[in-house]
């Protein structure tokens, strides 16, 4: 019998030291809820859970931005409504002119008020944007705006366009009756019956514009609803690999304290051996 080495307390020690170390990674698991800490947990499900979570952030930033391409595209379908009114305005005080029973100085009071009409049209027209930028026309209010382009989706190549708006008197050709209508005001029955046709080219030109708006803000909401669901299969995927499994680890955190305990009575045996040597020696 050997007691200069106790070859059985060593290998208790190593095997209580390795069970020590199952311990801390079980508790450090429970405690932080995942399964993958560090790459020597799992390297190869660390690779796959990153990539997945890198995936699920990407989505998401694109559910924002179709968020905000549909509230942007509200703003100009606001706009464009009351630009509307504004039309079914003018073609009332036109038809209005175009009649007998309205006077010359009611017809002047008309172009007037169809003068103001065409200014505030143009009025929404520059001042409609988001963020600074120009929705339905450009800042001066005489020309289109750009088109829009929205990256709805994780990739470069997941974009959805709406076209080119021009939203004012130019784009809506009314320059024409505002310059048949003279600086004071000056409306004749027949200017006025030749403008209804430019009024109704108008408001068909105007819901054209609303009509793309419209079909865009639904592919958009369409999207967004797609990259939510997809998001949510990404974040479960990437849970079943990354997030522990609460009741296995519990039972794994028991089982190695047990075998703990164990190794403890094992390592005091393996000592108490050499000690029975001792005292036969004395």
């Amino acid at each position: 019998m050997r007691i200069n080495t106790n070859v059985s307390s060593l290998t208790a020690q190593e095997a209580a030291q390795n069970t020590t170390k199952s311990i801390t990674s079980s508790l450090e698991k429970l405690s932080t809820g995942l399964r993958i800490n560090k790459a020597s947990d799992d390297a190869s499900g660390l690779a796959i859970a990153d990539k997945l979570r890198t995936q699920a952030t990407s989505i998401n930033q694109g559910i924002s931005n179709g968020n905000s391409a549909v509230a942007l595209l509200q703003i100009a379908d606001k706009s464009m409504g009351e630009q509307s009114n504004i039309l079914d305005t003018i073609k009332a005080k036109l038809i209005q002119a175009n009649t007998d029973t309205t006077s010359t100085e009611g017809r002047t009071s008309i172009g007037k008020d169809i003068k103001k009409l065409l200014e505030q049209l143009n009025n929404i027209a520059k001042q409609t944007n988001y963020n600074g930028r120009q929705l339905i026309s450009n800042s001066t209010g005489n020309g289109g705006a750009s088109s829009h382009v929205f990256q709805v989706g994780e990739k470069s190549s997941d974009t959805i366009t709406m076209g080119v708006v021009n939203s004012n008197t130019t784009g809506l050709a009314l320059t024409g009756l505002s310059g048949n209508i003279g600086a004071s005001g000056t409306l004749t029955k027949a200017n006025a019956a030749s403008a209804q046709t430019a009024i109704n080219a108008a408001i068909n030109t105007l819901n054209g514009f609303r009509g793309d708006i419209g079909s865009t803000q639904n592919q958009v909401e369409s999207a967004v609803r797609n990259l939510m669901t997809q998001a949510t299969n990404v974040k479960a995927a990437e849970s079943i690999i990354r997030d522990v499994d609460y009741a296995a680890e519990s039972a794994n955190f028991n089982k190695q304290n047990i075998i703990a305990q164990a190794g403890s009575y094992a390592i005091s045996q393996a000592n108490a051996v050499q000690q029975n040597v001792t005292r036969l020696l004395q």
